[in-house]
């Protein structure tokens, strides 16, 4: 199972904030320029979660 977390950044702080992620573990899974109120970028992240977490929820 996988976990997924969106978070906002400006494009100049996108790569740092890609590679901070990435040293947790995280990949990212998209990018969106988002411009519907305030331009920002929107990043997609996943990971594995570990053995034994997230059973028992729903799916």
């Amino acid at each position: 199972m996988k976990e997924y977390r969106m978070l906002e950044t400006r494009k100049g702080e996108a790569e740092a904030l890609m590679n901070r992620m990435a040293q947790e573990g995280w990949d990212v899974v998209g990018v969106t320029y988002w411009s519907a109120w305030k331009l920002c970028l929107l990043i997609t992240f996943s990971r594995e979660l570990p053995p034994g977490k997230g059973e028992g929820e729903p799916r």
